[in-house]
């Protein structure tokens, strides 16, 4: 004689409301830090606003070009003068000593 075992059907996953509520509640906890993670790495690649831009301070002989190649080597210096100047709303080349510029962040 074969001996069978015979199982119950299960009924289908049921939750009670507060067993919802849990659920629910979980769910949005994730979200919330997902959205936080993206957020603060958005930030960083943005360049984060509460985190000063970096300065130099002109010294005697210094120029827009001298300080344009210090700042950005390896480029056309001629393109790191014109964003030194927009940065600084310099309309001329002129530099005072003890002016205080911002540097293009990098």
């Amino acid at each position: 004689m074969v001996a069978h075992t015979f199982r119950r059907a299960e009924p289908p996953l049921r939750l009670t409301r507060r067993g919802r509520a849990v659920v629910l509640t979980l769910l949005a906890l994730v979200a919330c830090a997902a959205s936080a993670v993206l957020f603060t790495t958005a930030s960083r690649a943005a360049g984060d606003p509460a985190t000063p831009a970096p300065t130099i301070t002109v010294r005697s002989g210094d120029t827009l070009w001298t300080i344009a190649a210090a700042v950005r080597p390896g480029r056309d210096v001629r393109d790191a003068v014109g964003e030194l100047r927009r940065l600084n709303h310099l309309t001329g080349n002129d530099l005072q000593p003890g002016q205080v510029l911002t540097l293009p962040r990098t």
